[in-house]
């Protein structure tokens, strides 16, 4: 049986909150749409999400005006998405729930990926403030970088997850074009 979407008789702005961002592989995808990621077989390529689960999951976040989609430079009907800034309003939440998880579910070596204030290089502590100058710093100003629990690349790396081993400012695409004599698995 298949559970419903929403949270009948359920008024509070968690559960309707829940009914957008709740289900399995969404909080992954809007990471990804975070760090960069913006077409569908990128996405699919990194997460390993099966396909029709990833076409529901882009539309509910599309319909909910978290997302937006619009045509893909180039030829073909590749389209591309990108955060709103009510997605982008999201960041505290995915945020603090990467924090939780480097807490108690910690990789092996330290965090495969850590944040810092493009500004000056220093670690963003997990209240979001900058360790070196003290600026609360907003998710534009944030640059993903390796962290020393990542894994070295390998020459089978998807063309994300080659990207994120160098440092890149978040919301920016981090793949500007398809990649050239590289397919990722499960393009269209």
């Amino acid at each position: 049986m298949t559970l419903p979407r929403d949270y009948r008789g359920q008024t509070c702005a968690l559960a309707r909150s829940m009914e957008i961002v709740g289900e399995r592989w969404t909080l992954l995808i809007l990471r990804d749409a975070f760090y960069g990621v913006r077409r569908f077989g990128e996405f699919a390529a990194h997460l390993g999400v099966p396909r029709a689960v990833l076409t529901d999951r882009l539309a509910t976040l599309t319909e909910a005006g978290v997302l937006g989609r619009r045509p893909g430079e180039g030829t073909g009907r590749r389209e591309v998405y990108g955060l709103t800034p009510k997605g982008v309003g999201l960041w505290p939440a995915v945020r603090a729930l990467t924090v939780w998880g480097e807490e108690f579910y910690a990789a092996e070596g330290g965090p495969r990926r850590v944040f810092l204030h493009a500004a000056d290089a220093a670690p963003v502590a997990p209240d979001g403030l900058c360790t070196g100058c003290g600026a609360a710093v907003p998710v534009e100003d944030l640059l993903v970088a390796p962290g020393p629990g990542l894994a070295p690349a390998a020459p089978d790396d998807d063309p994300v997850t080659a990207a994120l081993a160098r440092p890149h400012r978040l919301l920016t695409p981090l793949l500007p074009t398809a990649p050239s004599g590289r397919s990722t698995k499960g393009s269209p």
